[in-house]
């Protein structure tokens, strides 16, 4: 794990600033504390930045920015590809010969085989830049999950990148002015939806995107889309039915016919297989656990890769003894697989100590990620550079309440005659008195409840947008919910799915696991210099379990079905409780600006003025 910076002066001569270029990489240390490099061309219009965390081959030939036999592409490389060694050894067979054992070459060696097209045959998570040196231009790429972070700032003549917002702020042209799409789209979700930040000169590159920058200009392009792999496992949707002969559309055999120990085979399959590609390190490689199915079945899965396994527990003093408490079960579980385990218990006072610093970590202002600062600086502190984590069951899985609650809403209301009008009017008139009595949320349930990308907006949103005007100024309000076509961007999500699990999985992954969990995972474990890998967020296996899903509804009673070595069963009757800090009673509880607003409100608007 790493952090890059690269600037390209592609409508202009230059010279790249190598102080300025210094600056966006070194702000970004924490990324990268084992070592750094940067290189500038010989013409001074392009420069290469990098900080590195060295986890695949640990030698200096690992180093970067890594250049190719001739010099003529360099690269930058933020992540990990699990895939590499047998993309290595395809590429040594067309006669490509390799100096190091990293998979930062094998992005070099691929380009050259196969140019932008590239991205398709990648399995992992990442964002690079690489320098064609014979086409002058700037290739970029971020993962289709957007597991790995990458920004953009585009001047109009000069393209610069990170790994990090706050490495953009440091370049002196980069409009910084108040970005309304990012301010208003933070209330509207407790955190800022790509493609925008708070900035009006810094964007994200999406999810599954690539970017090009030459003479011509800057180019965007869409390589993979987590909606469209789920519209195309979705047997009801064009173009996926299943024949009579018993094949798809594209000559697959439909998951309709499988029985269901077949399904079960292949569902341990496809997750012994994720596991055993995520543990791919030339350093240790430990895990969160918790006493939660996900953590539970990959610790149980990666035990028959392993033997040498290191687990991790965090446990919260004001939980002790209580169904939230997640220490005796996950101790239990670290027993049953033979692991090496640590657990650390974090008190108020720690938190407090902390405050400051997980706050100037946040790259982005947003509502969660403490659980995962606090449970990273503990792996860090024990000697880890690598964790798997168990994210992303729940959205794959369906275990959260918007899997029943959604499909539920819309087919009440949405069979209602003009249920959004009628809603909006009571919506109007009832809505100061709610407000005054539960969640502002319920004078909105007939208006949103029509269609999934609305009813998805009423279950995950943090302030709804008739509120948004009470905490922002209303013309920046209008300008930039209009900016944010949000209700339109949420109904795309869903577009080509007919499946009621895999529309609300859609929504899910796409923005708030996209969003929130996984941008929470990636600043909070490299402010303490630790690589966080989920093997539940891969689009391998997405893309193989998403069939068997729409046709067999697996569950996570299904998945901790898996391992050889059985979970136990309390485990699997235990109630989901969650992982999260007890922020509001440990932060606000003495700022009383903050303390009375509903749910994570206060927390919200706290974070958002030490931003601003």
């Amino acid at each position: 794990m790493c952090g890059i910076a690269a600037t390209f002066h592609y409508a202009r001569r230059g010279p790249v600033d190598r102080d300025q270029l210094r600056a966006m990489r070194d702000c970004m240390k924490a990324r990268g504390p084992d070592d750094e490099g940067l290189w500038v061309s010989q013409d001074e219009r392009v420069g290469l930045a990098h900080r590195r965390l060295s986890i695949i081959d640990l030698s200096p030939r690992g180093a970067q920015p890594m250049t190719n036999g001739d010099g003529s592409l360099r690269v930058i490389y933020n992540g990990e590809i699990y895939n590499y060694q047998s993309i290595r050894g395809d590429l040594e067979a067309r006669g490509y010969e390799f100096q190091s054992d990293s998979d930062t070459e094998v992005l070099l060696h691929l380009y050259a085989e196969k140019g932008r097209e590239m991205v398709h045959d990648l399995r992992g998570m990442y964002a690079f830049a690489l320098w064609d040196a014979e086409r002058e231009g700037l290739f970029a790429a971020r993962d289709p999950y957007g597991i790995k972070p990458l920004y953009v700032a585009d001047t109009g003549k000069t393209l610069h990148v990170a790994s990090q917002v706050k490495a953009l702020q440091r370049v002196d042209e980069v409009d910084t002015s108040k970005n309304p799409a990012g301010h208003v789209g933070y209330f509207l979700w407790g955190h800022v939806p790509e493609p925008h930040t708070l900035y009006d000169g810094i964007r994200a590159v999406p999810a599954g995107h690539t970017v090009w920058a030459d003479a011509e200009g800057v180019q965007e392009r869409q390589f993979a889309s987590i909606s469209e792999a789920l519209a195309d496992a979705d047997p009801a949707s064009q173009g996926n039915h299943s024949r009579t002969d018993g094949l798809t559309s594209n000559g697959t055999v439909s998951t309709t016919d499988r029985d269901e120990e077949t399904v079960q085979e292949e569902l341990r399959d496809a997750l012994l297989d994720t596991v055993r590609h995520h543990m791919v390190a030339d350093v240790d490689v430990g895990l969160f656990l918790s006493a939660g199915l996900d953590s539970a079945t990959l610790t149980a899965l990666a035990s028959e890769v392993t033997d040498r396994l290191r687990t991790v527990t965090l446990g919260f003093e004001e939980f002790r003894g209580t169904h939230q408490d997640e220490v005796p079960g996950a101790e239990r579980l670290a027993e049953r697989y033979d692991t090496d385990h640590q657990t650390v218990w974090v008190t108020q006072q720690d938190f407090a100590d902390a405050h400051d610093d997980l706050l100037a970590a946040m790259d982005q202002p947003t509502n969660d990620g403490a659980n995962s600062y606090f449970v990273s600086k503990v792996a860090r502190e024990a000697g880890l550079k690598v964790a798997l984590s168990g994210l992303g069951g729940d959205e794959l899985f369906g275990s959260y309440p918007s899997f029943t609650q959604i499909p539920r809403l819309v087919s009440t209301v949405g069979s209602v005659p003009g249920a959004a009008t009628i809603g909006k009017g009571l919506r109007v008139v009832t809505a100061p008195v709610i407000k005054r009595m539960t969640s502002p949320k319920y004078a909105g349930l007939l208006e949103y409840g029509t269609d999934y990308g609305r009813a998805y907006l009423l279950r995950r949103g943090m302030y709804m947008p008739w509120e948004l005007p009470d905490v922002l100024d209303p013309d920046l309000v209008q300008e930039g919910w209009e900016e944010l076509q949000t209700l339109a961007r949420l109904n795309e999500t869903t577009d080509g799915i007919e499946n009621k699990h895999l529309r609300v999985t859609a929504l899910n992954s796409c923005w708030y696991m996209r969003n929130q969990l996984l941008r929470d995972t990636d600043w909070a474990s490299m402010t303490h210099s630790l690589e966080v890998r989920t093997p539940l967020v891969d689009y391998t296996l997405l893309q193989r379990l998403a069939p068997l899903i729409a046709t067999h509804g697996l569950s996570k009673t299904d998945m901790a079905r898996t391992p050889k070595h059985a979970l136990p069963r309390d485990l699997l009757d235990r109630p989901k409780s969650g992982f999260w800090v007890p922020m509001r009673e440990w932060l606000l509880a003495d700022r009383p600006e903050y303390s009375d607003a509903r749910g994570r409100r206060g927390w919200v608007k706290y974070v958002y003025d030490r931003f601003t």
